[in-house]
């Protein structure tokens, strides 16, 4: 039985989404998130999920970190990233860091559907639309590189960049992770020097570089 985890916080479109997984794979089961941490601690409390299905911008996500939090801390999970954002340079950046497919909200049930039961086999997974423009992007220059040193980090030492990019100080870290401050401090060594970063400010920046901006707010905006 396949395990799918639906992260998402529309409501309809996870209903969308649950239909095309059991129809893609009928012995199924679905779980739901509604924001990244939620994701994040469905999948530390369930090892047997074998698919995110992750949306690019939903609350606690910022373009590519969550793709990167989960590729770091369960590895052996495929991701596929969900967005309204059709820009094929985004596709590739996704790609590069590790997605296993990339599905449009745009994309009808028997696309979702295909998609699930692609990447359930173990296959990469793109919108028929999209793959040319996709296979003509180019590769945005250090994500391979970037991808590469944030898989070298260990979980909690995810955690602890992922805090820090947020502002926090060492003892705020300790007291979130429930860890000693020398724990933080001996992680934060161990992040610089997989990093190439010289200190927490410039650790915080290399997090960043993954946001993206959301097309839906920015529609919002200019309404």
């Amino acid at each position: 039985m396949a395990t799918l985890l639906i992260a998402d916080d529309h409501p309809l479109f996870r209903a969308a989404m649950r239909g095309a997984a059991v129809e893609a794979e009928a012995d199924t089961e679905t779980l739901e998130a509604g924001t990244l941490d939620a994701t994040l601690a469905l999948l530390e409390s369930r090892p047997d999920i074998d698919l995110v299905l992750l949306d690019l911008h939903m609350p606690g996500n910022h373009g590519l970190a969550g793709l990167a939090a989960i590729r770091a801390q369960f590895p052996a999970v495929a991701v596929v990233l969900v967005s309204a954002n059709e820009d094929p340079q985004v596709v590739r950046r996704a790609l590069d860091h590790g997605a296993a497919g990339y599905i449009p909200k745009s994309a009808g049930l028997d696309e979702m559907r295909d998609a699930i039961r692609t990447v359930l086999a173990c296959e990469e997974w793109l919108p028929p639309a999209l793959r040319g423009a996709v296979s003509r992007a180019q590769s945005t220059p250090g994500d391979a590189d970037l991808a590469a040193r944030l898989a070298s980090l260990t979980p909690q030492q995810f955690r602890v960049l992922a805090l820090v990019a947020q502002g926090l100080l060492n003892k705020q870290i300790a007291d979130r992770l429930d860890v000693q401050e020398r724990t933080v401090k001996a992680h934060l060594s161990a992040i610089f020097e997989k990093l190439g970063a010289r200190n927490r400010t410039q650790a915080g920046v290399i997090l960043r570089e993954l946001e993206l901006s959301d097309p839906a707010r920015q529609l919002e905006r200019a309404d």
